[in-house]
């Protein structure tokens, strides 16, 4: 079987996955390089973001893509559809590294990290700063899956209250409370945090509105760690500008990479992060486990696939 890989990985887990697999043909080039393997390859293994419509028309025995990724939007999902072609993907692989960041970011705020470094800088001996705890404060989280449920995890362990929002109201062993999305508007007002770790969806694009930030506390911290069309970039900007909520930190957006000369890089109370949230060493040695697993059910036709997509959904 011939498998294309649309991204170059390193040469351990190259040599790595040829020789569990000896018997298949691997390939390990650009898309747009690829040539004759991407119209003969069976299997695709790509972050998502390289394929359009035209890519999988000329992949002639192409029935299974596999996205080390857990973001999709930019799939051509219709045209998997056409073709009945298998997709999976790696989601839960993130939830360490996302769950660490969110966890950091929420200690640099109450703990105020930036503001003591600028004291040490000016070697300025300043007991005044207001430190706080995360110990007592709110916790919302929406999009309790794999990854909001282990920043759940860590948010108990600092004694926080946590909320989960999902599309099910599905429960989640770390969740205090557990709520859908018609429901957000009720929690918003008690939240001290509020975490994003959506997918984009045709149910999640620019669900969260003027009106739902109105609904905060002005000392509320929104953090983005889910995808940059949560919110209208427009509507972000207003309710930063007019510092309807106490702080934004932001590591998605609408248009990535966020342009120099944008506002929200000099918005003091807006930190911008390059969408690296889930990004470690650990990132593709989880990802190769999770292909492994599915190449071997794949190969012996066994109903054991991890992360199908209804590509209905495009999740």
């Amino acid at each position: 079987m011939k498998i294309l890989f649309t991204f170059i990985p390193s040469e351990k887990l190259q040599s790595d996955i040829q020789a569990e697999f000896p018997e298949h043909e691997f390939h390990f080039c650009k898309i747009s390089s690829a040539g004759c393997h991407a119209e003969e390859a069976e299997i695709y293994v790509t972050y998502g973001e390289d394929l359009d419509k035209g890519y999988i028309e000329r992949a002639k025995n192409l029935k299974w893509i596999m996205v080390m990724s857990a973001g999709m939007d930019r799939m051509p999902f219709e045209e998997c559809a056409k073709r009945d072609i298998l997709v999976t993907n790696v989601r839960g692989i993130h939830k360490i590294p996302m769950a660490e960041f969110t966890l950091g970011t929420m200690l640099q705020h109450v703990k105020q990290y930036p503001v003591l470094r600028e004291k040490e800088l000016a070697e300025e001996w300043d007991r005044k700063v207001k430190v706080d705890e995360l110990t007592g404060k709110n916790l919302l989280v929406l999009g309790i899956g794999a990854i909001g449920g282990e920043i759940a995890r860590l948010a108990k362990a600092f004694r926080m209250t946590v909320t989960g929002i999902n599309r099910s109201g599905k429960e989640n062993e770390f969740a205090d409370h557990i709520d859908t999305f018609a429901n957000i508007g009720s929690w918003l007002p008690k939240a001290d945090f509020i975490v994003s770790v959506l997918p984009s969806t045709d149910e999640t694009r620019y669900l969260l509105k003027e009106e739902h930030f109105s609904l905060m506390k002005d000392s509320a911290v929104f953090i983005n760690i889910g995808r940059g069309d949560l919110v209208k970039e427009e509507v972000l900007l207003k309710v930063m500008g007019e510092r309807m909520i106490a702080h934004a930190y932001l590591d998605v957006f609408e248009t990535e990479p966020l342009p120099k000369g944008h506002a929200f890089w000099k918005m003091d109370k807006v930190k911008v992060t390059p969408h690296l949230s889930s990004i470690t060493k650990g990132y593709l040695p989880r990802s190769f486990e999770i292909f492994k697993h599915n190449l071997t059910a794949y190969v012996n036709k066994e109903d054991q696939l991890l992360n199908v997509i209804d590509l209905s959904r495009g999740y």
